[in-house]
């Protein structure tokens, strides 16, 4: 198997989420603030107000509110689509002693210094700091100057304080918001770079559990009987089983339940009926006289079949090496919705807190492989009375 290669995409949940929002207010902002603006510029046209020009800012500036909206849900923010907003709020702010009626000007309420505010604030949230700062003085000294034209310096003070302050505070929190993005987005990148090198890991440690296993179901068990001599010279056990062994041997990188037995005839390609496969499975060892127990059926996925079928080959072989005088039965059932497989010998058993630890025998070749496919293998022995191998899996179909 292999593992991945390369860099994987970035991805930045936390930094998409906040630009979506900084698109998405400053829009709304925009918007809201110039049809609103449009109707309160209309209402007082009082000297030294200029009706004609009056009339033209406001066409203006609601068409460009309009435009503006639609051009950033479908553009984005653009520093280009910001900078006309800047300049047309420019534009009104010097000629705010044209656009506002005198009574009007004082308090900060005009609809031209509401303009002035919701320019600094969109630009603030849609422009990084070194754009955005310099956007909000240009419109607060725009502003000043209007109102200073308009013979109102208590407002031109008043209002280029209240734009300085919200320049400042809004670019703060900007600032904030998004060096908080990047620092989860961070944290997020590790993260999936840690269950990404843990994912790779884990699979690598799974090849090497499944060799060792093939390896410890093959040819070291193979050399393991010949040595304590349970096969006899020029058996057709020791033949068949040397045969499969060098056919794992080439077959590098492929697991042995897939090529140690093709799947018996019938069935369909997703599930195998079991009693078959096990019948094929106690096939392989023809020096050891088994009684089977195997009624027809039991139609299982075609891997749970494989675990079976290999689980229950390991605890023949066991029998095998170390009671090969022993009486074997194999059988099959299902309990509720469990199938069950059981392996009994009546040979001399053993103690399973005394089986070494580097022993791979019911470690992986009969545990290990149940519990990949979601099953149990229960093992029930004592010295001196015989083993009972158990392999379990729930089938709710």
């Amino acid at each position: 198997m292999g593992t991945p290669t390369g860099h994987p995409p970035t991805v930045s949940p936390a930094g998409d989420a906040l630009n979506r929002v900084f698109t998405t207010l400053p829009i709304m902002v925009r918007l809201t603030c110039g049809l609103a603006g449009a109707g309160a510029a209309l209402a007082v046209r009082t000297e030294p107000v200029e009706p004609v020009l009056l009339v033209v800012a406001v066409v203006v500036l609601t068409g460009w509110s309009v435009w503006f909206a639609q051009s950033g849900r479908r553009s984005g923010l653009t520093p280009g689509l910001i900078g006309v907003d800047v300049m047309l709020t420019v534009a009104a702010c010097l000629l705010l002693p044209h656009l506002v009626a005198t009574e009007v000007l004082p308090g900060e309420v005009s609809w031209v210094a509401i303009l002035a505010s919701t320019s600094v604030i969109v630009a603030q949230l849609a422009l990084r700091p070194r754009w955005a700062v310099p956007a909000g003085l240009l419109v607060t000294a725009a502003y000043a100057t209007g109102a200073h034209l308009a013979g109102n310096d208590t407002e031109a003070v008043a209002h280029a304080v209240t734009l300085l302050v919200q320049t400042a505070s809004t670019t703060a929190l900007t600032t904030v918001l998004r060096g908080s993005s990047r620092r989860a987005d961070a944290a997020f990148a590790e993260r999936q770079r840690v269950l990404r090198e843990a994912l790779i890991a884990r699979t690598a440690r799974e090849v090497e559990r499944r060799q060792n296993r093939d390896l410890h179901d093959t040819v070291l068990s193979t050399l393991t009987m010949v040595g304590l001599g349970a096969v006899r010279s020029g058996s057709p056990l020791l033949r068949e089983r040397a045969a499969a062994d060098l056919r794992t041997l080439a077959a590098t990188g492929t697991p042995t339940e897939h090529k140690s037995d093709s799947p018996p005839a019938g069935g369909d390609a997703t599930r195998a009926a079991l009693d078959e496969w096990l019948r094929r499975a106690v096939a392989r060892f023809p020096d050891l006289p088994v009684a089977v127990d195997l009624p027809a059926g039991h139609p299982v996925p075609m891997e749970v079949a494989v675990a079976f079928v290999e689980g229950t080959a390991a605890a023949l072989a066991n029998v095998l090496r170390h009671a090969p005088g022993a009486a074997v039965r194999v059988s099959l059932d299902r309990v509720t919705d469990t199938v069950v497989v059981e392996v009994a010998d009546d040979g001399p058993g053993f103690a399973p807190a005394r089986v070494p630890a580097h022993r791979y025998g019911l470690r992986e070749s009969i545990r290990g492989r149940m519990a990949a496919v979601g099953g149990r293998a229960l093992v029930d022995t004592a010295p001196g009375r015989g083993t009972r191998i158990r392999l379990e899996w729930p089938d709710a179909d």
